[in-house]
């Protein structure tokens, strides 16, 4: 299984994005077999390689710059000088997709834009990553990840209730909408790879984080534009489904996510509260959702008498759904993690190895992750100008005057 090619093999990326949303997609063109080539900036790259403490032992390479950028190619060009820019239009004469995140407009300047390398190569699809598209009144702006979370919604939808003890809006634990902008552009990409097969030609792909904002606020915005009404932040509870939240329980915490009313009578009966499922303000979904506030303290009491152990086994004996709140160490340490192998170890060439995590998509049972490194600065430089037939004394000539 491992000598079948991967569904991307034979495709060649070029990346000058940086930071996380474009990478992120970068890498998983990589995972799936595309030639990435990661252009940075020579002697300072991609800004997350600095993105540190934690370094990986023995390097100068961020944490956060590893999550990223598995399975690339690194090659330092400088693309504000005229050789370089001739570099990278070498490059995507070869490329089927350049990935970019540079402000509206920025690349213009630098004979980089959508409409100039178009004119060089009509098949090249051309992925543009903003905070507000090519069209926006917000064209102008940068756009952040936090700044995004909290303009697209999401932070008046996350945190404790006002009035509850650190009540306030709240952002994700990760950058939950550079991410999420990163697999869109993904899949956009792959859908423009499936039209060029018919049409022969490329096409630009407008993504902006603003959008992918308010595109993954799913059932919410749906509870808004269904209403009329503004939901509200309910800390670890769910707008439409009860009981279906964190719990406190003797020793710690809990996840319950009772997702029908068969489970709730299941629920009620290890509870030793089986009257609950029988009454009419709790018997279905609609009915505890609307009376939440008389319900969730009755389960909340039981649920304090009990260790977290305790409940876990007796509802998963019974088929109600519930979890533990693991910390990363106990999520590494998983059963489910260690079987499928969710933690991958690839060779390092400066620290021996590096664990990183993998693709999560399997394909007839293989996984989609790459399995090379992420790349440190310009490690690649000399190979794929080789490639591209810059001879090595061209090749001299452009690192002596700080062009690679």
């Amino acid at each position: 299984m491992s000598n079948t090619p991967k569904p991307l093999a034979g495709i060649k990326v070029l990346d000058i994005s940086r930071v996380l949303a474009g990478p992120w997609c970068g890498q998983m063109l990589a995972d799936m077999g595309a030639d990435v080539i990661k252009v940075e900036r020579p002697g300072s790259g991609d800004d997350t390689r600095n993105w540190g403490p934690p370094w990986l032992a023995g390097t100068q390479e961020s944490a956060y710059y590893l999550c990223a950028n598995r399975g690339k190619r690194s090659v330092t060009v400088d693309m504000a000088k005229p050789e370089g820019q001739a570099v990278i239009k070498q490059l995507v004469a070869q490329s089927d997709v350049l990935l970019e995140n540079f402000k509206v407009g920025g690349l213009k300047r630098y004979g980089l834009d959508y409409a100039s390398l178009k004119a060089l190569n009509p098949k090249l699809i051309y992925c543009s990553i903003t905070g507000f598209g090519q069209d926006s009144p917000y064209a102008h702006r940068p756009g952040y990840d936090f700044m995004i979370q909290a303009m697209g919604g999401i932070m008046s939808l996350t945190g404790n209730p006002d009035g509850e003890p650190g009540a306030g809006p709240m952002k994700s634990g990760v950058a939950f909408t550079d991410v999420f902008t990163g697999l869109y552009a993904s899949n956009a990409v792959l859908a423009a790879l499936y039209q060029r097969r018919d049409s022969g030609l490329g096409c630009h792909i407008d993504m902006a984080l603003m959008d992918v904002q308010v595109g993954v606020l799913a059932n919410q915005a749906l509870n808004y534009l269904t209403s009329g009404d503004v939901p509200q932040r309910l800390g670890n509870a769910h707008p439409n489904i009860v009981p279906y939240q964190a719990v406190a329980t003797l020793d710690g915490h809990m996840i319950v996510a009772v997702g029908n009313d068969q489970q709730f009578k299941r629920f009620c009966t290890v509870l030793s509260l089986p009257a609950l499922a029988d009454d009419p303000l709790f018997a279905t979904n609609g009915a505890r959702v609307n009376h939440r506030e008389l319900l969730v303290p009755q389960l909340e009491a039981a649920l304090a008498r009990r260790s977290t152990d305790e409940w876990l086994a007796a509802f998963e004996a019974v088929g109600v759904p519930c979890g533990p709140i693991n910390t990363l160490d106990r999520v590494f340490d998983d059963p489910h993690v260690k079987a499928r192998k969710l933690k991958q170890t690839l060779p390092h060439p400066q620290a021996g190895q590096v664990n990183l995590v993998a693709n999560p998509i399997r394909i007839n049972g293989a996984q989609m992750s790459a399995t090379t490194a992420p790349p440190h600065l310009g490690q690649h430089t000399e190979s794929v100008l080789e490639e591209l037939g810059i001879t090595p004394e061209q090749r001299t000539a452009l690192s002596k005057a700080g062009i690679v």
